[in-house]
């Protein structure tokens, strides 16, 4: 403990930086956390009303409905894929891709490279601080009176200190990396729930349209 806190005190000038990045990066993955929460659509409860509406207003009713409902499938892909349903259902497909690459993606990938940037720059703040921390200690020994063993041992303990700057720069990038996977894991299985959901718009308006056209 106190030596850690000596290294607080003695090397603030790495200490202080690498802390600030470790503060911003996980301010960053509470943020994407907290986006990523928000962005989530209860479809299981979606669907029913989303048929109904279709049948009493049709499709812009549904799309209106799909806008007051939270999360980025029902307020962008939905929309998109109804808007265009007038074309057919190779435009819903065109439409509802194009939202998914242009909207939906980059909201979801949103503040994922900051945090690996953050992860990677951390290390290497780290190993800077070592290494110059290890240059000055090994220039402390070598100007140590020839054959006086006090001067290497008096020096043991800011060689254990410079470790620091390594240990608080790894602390700091391997859950920053631990997140980001995840993070990368979870938009993979998002786009994939999107690519099966708008396959089910399409299906659900052409049922729609052929029961409206049977009964009208």
């Amino acid at each position: 403990m106190n030596a850690l806190k000596s290294f607080f005190v003695d090397e603030w000038y790495f200490a202080a930086p690498m802390t600030l990045l470790a503060f911003v990066a996980f301010v960053l993955v509470a943020w994407r956390i907290l986006l990523n929460f928000s962005s989530r659509s209860s479809l299981d409860d979606l669907w029913p009303d989303l048929q109904d509406t279709l049948k009493r207003k049709g499709v812009r009713g549904a799309a209106q409905l799909c806008r007051e409902e939270k999360g980025l499938i029902a307020q962008l892909l939905f929309p998109a894929g109804l808007e265009a349903s007038e074309q057919g259902a190779g435009a819903m497909r065109r439409s509802m891709a194009n939202a998914i690459e242009f909207e939906i993606l980059p909201r979801m990938n949103f503040l994922l490279a900051p945090i690996l940037a953050i992860a990677k720059i951390s290390t290497m703040v780290g190993l800077l601080g070592t290494v110059i921390s290890m240059i000055n200690t090994f220039s402390a020994i070598s100007q140590a009176k020839s054959g006086d063993p006090s001067g290497v041992t008096s020096q043991a303990g800011a060689i254990g200190l410079a470790l620091f700057a390594t240990a608080i720069g790894l602390m700091t990038a391997i859950p920053l990396v631990f997140f980001h996977v995840l993070f990368k894991d979870g938009n993979h299985r998002m786009e994939t729930k999107m690519k099966a959901a708008a396959q089910k718009l399409i299906t659900l308006v052409q049922n729609t349209r052929i029961t409206t056209a049977v009964n009208p």
